[in-house]
């Protein structure tokens, strides 16, 4: 079996998790294949966004406890483990280094560190009865890890009830605050999101790509800083050749020729 699909249409990238046994679990193999993926899609100047998706019955159920247990189990299962989570790191670090915006789309469940792939990805969309949770506390390990990315998306109170109670979020409390942009019926969720993916995929996509790594770069300056390195960025921005024509077509109420 693949353990990961990926399929491109209109621009789009959609890469599925397709360990469902296992409700896509972030193993070893699983965050190896996806990075190399990630890898691909950047150097491809074609895909304008990416899609990631679970196969079954779930999103993602986080790291593979089976997995774990026996590395904890060798001789060497510390730095086996440390080996694990720094695999993890350098993956959900490689989304937010990716040229294209990266969308989770999410069906059944996004636990621990498949919560973390959610809040890692530039934006989500979800089923209705879809659930989210940092959930190891249940069972003695605190989502330390899922915890940078948690904290990264909502705010500290809710994110620490979360991290020390278990509980799952509804689709509803995790978009009001802030977890996922949209919802849609389950039925209508693939439609939804390639629509979703389809309206970004149209702009131009050097402009998104220049913005998207301002936007995570200005996000850990000090405001000063910021607006000198964005200032940067636009005047980058508006020396392309593209962004003229886009310009150009706007004031001449016309569409732009971005051929």
């Amino acid at each position: 079996m693949t353990i990961l699909l990926r399929t491109d249409q209109d621009q789009i990238a959609t890469l599925t998790l397709n360990d469902p046994d296992k409700l896509n679990a972030l193993s070893v193999a699983m965050l190896t294949a996806l990075h190399a993926e990630l890898d691909r899609i950047a150097a491809d100047d074609a895909i304008r966004v990416v899609i990631i998706q679970g196969a079954g019955r779930a999103f993602c159920a986080g790291h593979d406890l089976s997995e774990m247990q026996a590395m904890r189990a060798n001789a060497d299962g510390p730095a086996q483990l440390r080996a694990l989570f720094d695999r993890c790191t350098a993956m959900m670090t490689r989304i937010q280094s990716l040229p294209q915006p990266v969308i989770a789309q999410i069906h059944g469940l996004a636990a621990a560190a498949g919560c973390q792939l959610v809040a890692t990805c530039d934006l989500a969309t979800a089923s209705v009865d879809a659930r989210f949770g940092v959930n190891g506390v249940n069972i003695g390990l605190f989502c330390s890890t899922p915890m940078v990315a948690l904290t990264r998306n909502i705010a500290a109170k809710p994110a620490f009830e979360m991290l020390t109670t278990g509980r799952f979020l509804s689709a509803d409390e995790a978009q009001h605050l802030g977890l996922i942009n949209r919802t849609a019926k389950l039925d209508n969720l693939t439609r939804d999101t390639r629509s979703f993916a389809a309206s970004i995929a149209q702009k131009l996509g050097s402009a998104v790509r220049i913005g998207k790594q301002a936007f995570y770069a200005q996000a850990q300056m000090p405001t000063a800083q910021a607006y000198a390195y964005t200032g940067d960025v636009m005047v980058q921005n508006m020396a392309d050749d593209d962004t003229a024509e886009g310009i150009a077509a706007f004031l001449e109420k016309r569409d732009p020729d971005w051929s």
